[in-house]
């Protein structure tokens, strides 16, 4: 079976894997904006060399800087490459659950499948076509994230705005199952409610007090009873926070909500729900705040198209290529494929463990994924 079209330089996956490793042995926390903009610092070196032209945009709210990389060749509207440089994992990690190593064809490391990996097999594809002499034939951007795992609230604009001004949009994040890319996404909401009720000595006058916990309790059961699996609706109240004391009847409590939805329709439906949250008990406020994080990214005619390209080049490798049916997780490619930009997302290296302490890459998924962006690249028009 091909692995390669004839008389072309092979993508090396031994050279691919140690790019990955530099990166990742970068650690680099969403909220830790100093160490994410080390990362940073490396990413922007590397297209310098490559003789792209660069902006960094300075980061805010603690976070770390936002960096966009453009070919300076191409015409017309172009390819919007996306990817982000920060990780869930703590400082420290990679000396403790996270330590870096090689088991069989499992490569592990903080990040490397969120979506380090994915990153530089972006970079890898554009470098590899420069080493052949290739340019693509559209202007290519590439826009590395700082704050993506937190729902990029400093770089939603940006992306957006950088969007507009292109006909595709490519997204890095991990690959699934196989040879699976993405093509449609959930919604992502988050909301904040508060609870207040009245304070009082839980032994002496206890009936004086309004218990802020038994109304957020009672609203959890409802909220909770939203989901519907069916419609692809899911809500998870995720944290909770109330109370001052055991022998206190409790005056405030806060709970966080995550919601997933799959179409603009529940999105609306789903944030008017919340939004107009009534109390249950008596005596006691209610007040809900928040709304839609990630608009849903639904499957097109465009992203079809685009999808339908993909897989003819993963062929030429012998290899079939399929997608994901809507997935839960959210990602930048729900702000491009809401504005109408056909999106591929998924398009990092194969593996498994995001967010977790076995978080892992497949070593055999890095020669056909890069191959795959390379041709991407290449032959988007």
């Amino acid at each position: 079976m091909p692995t390669q079209r004839e008389n072309e330089p092979k993508i090396d996956p031994q050279e691919v894997l140690e790019g990955i490793v530099e990166w990742i042995s970068i650690e680099s926390p969403s909220h830790d904006g100093k160490a994410v903009n080390v990362m940073v610092d490396k990413v922007e070196g590397q297209f310098r060399d490559l003789g792209l032209k660069l902006e960094r945009i300075p980061g805010r709210d603690g976070f770390g800087d936002i960096l966009e990389a453009k070919t300076p060749w191409g015409e017309g509207r172009g390819i919007l490459v996306l990817a982000h440089l920060d990780t869930v994992h703590p400082i420290g990690s990679i000396e403790k659950e996270l330590k870096v190593r090689q088991e069989g064809d499992s490569v592990f490391g903080p990040g490397i499948y969120d979506m380090k990996a994915g990153g530089y097999i972006a970079y890898y594809a554009l470098r590899h076509l420069i080493r052949q002499g290739k340019r693509p034939k559209l202007p290519v951007t590439f826009l590395f994230i700082p704050e993506e795992e937190v729902g990029s609230p400093t770089s939603r604009a940006r992306i957006e705005e950088a969007a507009r001004g292109h006909k595709y949009a490519l997204v890095m994040e991990p690959g699934r199952d196989g040879d699976r890319v993405v093509t449609s996404r959930k919604g992502v909401g988050r909301f904040v409610i508060t609870v207040k009720g009245r304070a009082s000595h839980a032994g002496v006058r206890h009936e004086d007090g309004r218990s802020a916990i038994l109304e957020m309790a009672r609203q959890i059961l409802r909220i909770e009873s939203w989901t519907d699996y069916a419609r692809g609706v899911t809500v998870n109240v995720g944290l909770i926070n109330g109370g001052t004391g055991v022998n206190v009847v409790s005056a405030e409590c806060t709970a966080e909500i995550d919601l997933r939805v799959p179409d603009p329709r529940s999105a609306e439906e789903m944030t008017h729900r919340f939004l107009n949250i009534e109390p249950i008990g008596a005596d006691v406020e209610v007040r809900v705040e928040g709304g839609m994080n990630r608009p849903p990214y639904q499957k097109d005619a465009g992203i079809s198209d685009l999808f339908t390209k993909a897989q003819a080049i993963y062929r030429e490798i012998g290899k079939e290529l399929q997608d994901v049916p809507l997935t839960g997780g959210g990602s930048d490619g729900n702000f491009t494929a809401a504005l109408g930009i056909p999106t591929l997302d998924g398009l990092g290296a194969d593996g498994k463990g995001a967010h977790a302490a076995y978080e892992q890459i497949y070593f055999s998924s890095l020669q056909p994924r890069t191959y795959l962006c390379a041709r991407l690249l290449e032959t988007l028009e």
